[in-house]
């Protein structure tokens, strides 16, 4: 894989959609962490029976963060990207949906 021809595809997407490819990367890398720390503040509310609507929230606005960017600061993005978008929240959605549900019922379980 040549680094070169991603980097320069990478960049391009700046000039194509009207963002800055470094924010979006900064945006899409730096939630990984907050998302993983606002699902597991879900899933200890959970278990404890909690309230799970600040968690739940949170883990949502950073799983679709860097998208958001996207949106909001980007033009002529095209339709299928808002599909794909789309797609990407309902997945990422009834993946944690699972995760948590099995999570959970492991606890019940023990």
């Amino acid at each position: 894989m040549n680094i070169d021809v991603l980097y320069t595809w990478f960049m391009g997407l700046g000039t194509e959609y009207g963002v800055n490819p470094l924010i979006f990367g900064v945006i899409y890398v730096g939630a990984i962490p907050l998302f993983t720390i606002s699902l597991a503040w879900l899933v200890r509310n959970l278990k404890q029976k909690k309230p799970v609507a600040f968690p739940a929230l949170f883990t949502g606005f950073f799983f679709i963060s860097a998208y958001l960017y996207l949106i909001i600061a980007g033009r002529n993005v095209p339709f299928w990207v808002y599909l794909f978008i789309a797609a990407l929240v309902v997945f990422g959605a009834w993946s944690t949906i699972a995760k948590i549900r099995k999570q959970v019922s492991q606890t019940e379980d023990t």
